[in-house]
């Protein structure tokens, strides 16, 4: 719907005009009394902005709808940041306090502007819009590519519990609301071509009681049952329908090697040209055999194809990656084990999966299909899927396999990831879970693909099942501390 098309609508409803101005004056009332009003609504806020500061990064292009007092895009510290509100004290206090935002006084229903995003959020908004749905079809055309939508809203379980704070002052008035269930909102951002990437339910304490609101708040409303008496759902979206690339990206595919002489020849071979162009780096990690002295010959027997070659300085098939992803000159960047146990001749449905825009982060998956026989040893296989379920449940999103080889994401998105990682360290010696919490913290569309995993035809694994096994327990572990348990 254009915005010509929502005005005449709005212009000819008598009951939305009525419903806008009872909201209007409500908020501009509440509003004017802000600096004698000693609720207990702050720790709320300041729970819901610390929320927020962990779902965007700063310098990102912000727009709030439904701003209030600007605090809340404030605390995100957007390179650009602009707050609409229909509350006229509202803007006017906001523009005071945060000088360098910007500010518009409108409604969010009839809005129109001529820039997009990359965040777009409705913090406490839904619950009291006359049209939910005409609200969120205003999105797409305020939406950069790969922009991310992220709301809240209040859960009906509290509908009682917060008419009972609001009659003893501890919360601010609220007329009559909308109580959305997730698979409300899900549905609502579906019919608006918005993909739901993930739902975090939010805050069962509302009030800052210490240590009640510590655990409550950062540990229990993340557990069954407990979760299901959260006060507010999170969900972050994406718009479904992604321009095509106006011309096909080139692809990098990295190829960490230690004792995989055997294979070399075979991946050269193999290896399908994808997209605009696709370049072949091997990082090579002190093998005890010829792996290097074999990638050398091959390279120099194909002087037409794209094919470098670099050492490994570091330990560890996570520093290799980083390796060849920071030599890498492709858009899109590959991940393809030298072992052969995925085909490279599978590359190509990855490809398709990131450029079509259906995903963002492409992992491939070994336990769906029959494995050969040899494949994965028994134990290693019940390690790999306690670690699935693990994952799913701490990054938010279904990840089946955090341990297969091949993933595939954007080389701007790397970047990203790479330019975050302080918020994680340099702990992954296998270089999986860096870009799989990498990806996670960008809130990055993950798909996963099936593949059929082979037996090795050459070498013996590198996996050592036990000492690594701890080392990954030890990472679920980090993981939960730092995004799930906050």
């Amino acid at each position: 719907m254009n915005s010509s098309d929502a005005n005449s609508v709005y212009q000819d409803d008598a009951s939305f005009r009525a419903y806008s101005a009872s909201r209007r004056s409500h908020w501009e009332g509440f509003a004017a009394e802000l600096d004698s009003w000693r609720g207990c609504g702050g720790y709320y806020h300041r729970r819901i902005a610390q929320i927020y500061r962990l779902l965007v990064p700063e310098g990102l292009r912000v727009l709030e709808l439904g701003c209030g007092l600007g605090g809340l895009l404030a605390a995100l510290k957007p390179s650009y940041g602009v707050g609409v509100d229909f509350s006229k004290t509202s803007i006017e206090a906001a523009r005071r306090q945060h000088p360098g935002l910007t500010f518009l006084q409108a409604d969010i229903h009839e809005l129109t502007l001529d820039q997009q995003f990359d965040v777009i959020i409705l913090s406490d908004v839904v619950n009291d819009l006359w049209d939910v749905q005409r609200v969120l079809s205003r999105i797409g055309a305020l939406a950069a590519p790969g922009a991310r939508i992220i709301l809240n809203a209040y859960s009906h379980l509290w509908e009682q519990p917060l008419k009972g704070a609001q009659k003893l002052g501890l919360a601010a008035p609220l007329q009559h609301q909308n109580w959305l269930t997730v698979e409300d909102l899900t549905d609502l951002l579906a019919l608006e071509d918005l993909e739901t990437i993930k739902v975090l339910p939010e805050i069962i304490s509302p009030l800052a009681c210490w240590p009640l609101h510590i655990m409550c708040n950062s540990f229990l409303v993340k557990l069954w049952p407990f979760r299901h008496l959260a006060l507010t759902n999170i969900v972050v979206a994406r718009p479904r329908v992604r321009p095509e690339p106006e011309r096909e990206p080139t692809v990098s595919v990295i190829v960490p090697a230690r004792n995989e002489a055997g294979n070399i020849g075979e991946i050269f071979r193999r290896t399908p040209q994808m997209g605009g162009g696709t370049e072949l780096i091997f990082v090579e990690g002190g093998s005890s055999d010829d792996t290097y002295a074999v990638i050398e010959r091959e390279i120099a027997a194909r002087p037409g194809q794209n094919c470098r070659l670099f050492s490994q300085t570091g330990k560890g098939k996570g520093d290799a990656v980083r390796v060849g992803f920071a030599q890498a000159s492709g858009d899109i960047l590959m991940i393809l084990d030298a072992d052969m146990t995925v085909p490279p001749e599978d590359l190509p449905r990855f490809y398709q999966a990131i450029r079509s825009g259906k995903g963002e982060f492409i992992n491939g998956v070994r336990l769906v299909y029959p494995m050969e026989k040899q494949a994965m040893r028994f134990l290693n296989l019940l390690g790999n899927k306690f670690f699935s379920v693990a994952f799913s449940w701490l990054l938010g999103q279904p990840i089946k396999d955090t341990l297969c080889g091949t993933k595939v994401l954007w080389n701007k998105d790397y970047q990203r990831i790479a330019a975050g990682r302080s918020y994680f360290g340099d702990f992954d010696p296998f270089g999986d879970f860096d870009l799989l919490f990498g990806a996670a913290k960008l809130n990055l569309k993950m798909v996963q693909i099936p593949i059929r995993y082979r037996e090795r035809t050459y070498g013996e694994t590198n996996i050592q099942r036990f000492s690594h096994g701890l080392i990954l327990l030890r990472m679920v572990l980090f993981a939960a501390r730092k995004i799930k348990f906050t």
